[in-house]
């Protein structure tokens, strides 16, 4: 008898949150907005402060990939450094400082959210010489 009352009360719970009206959930978009600058033939030295820009044209309504952070690469990705953070993406910019780094002509900056761009590769003129 101990179950069937457990059962009933276990349909009852079933059939109550079935008949409950749905939440309506708000439909959201992953957005990966192309990288405008820098580009190709950009050159940063260390120290100095830019701009990172993206392109806001396709921008979606509901926008999933808030807050945002932007990394900077090389062609191999060795040892990303974290150039931005905790930015959205709608900001259309991000004032960075570029860091101390080797001498190179294949850096990239990757934006990311949900989604990731990667920008054009550019040349960054660190204090440590190309290897």
């Amino acid at each position: 008898m101990k179950v069937f009352s457990v059962l009933a009360t276990v349909l009852t719970a079933a059939a109550a949150i079935s008949a409950a009206p749905t939440a309506q959930h708000e439909v959201r978009d992953v957005w990966s907005p192309k990288v405008l600058y820098p580009h190709a033939g950009t050159v940063w030295y260390s120290g100095q402060r830019h701009n990172v820009t993206w392109d806001l044209s396709s921008q979606p309504v509901n926008i999933t990939n808030n807050p945002a952070f932007i990394l900077l690469k090389t062609e191999n990705f060795v040892t990303p450094v974290v150039l931005g953070y905790n930015f959205l993406l709608t900001d259309g910019r991000v004032e960075i400082t570029v860091p101390d780094v080797i001498s190179r002509p294949d850096y990239s900056v990757v934006l990311v959210g949900t989604g990731d761009n990667w920008g054009d590769q550019f040349r960054i003129n660190g204090p440590i010489a190309d290897l």
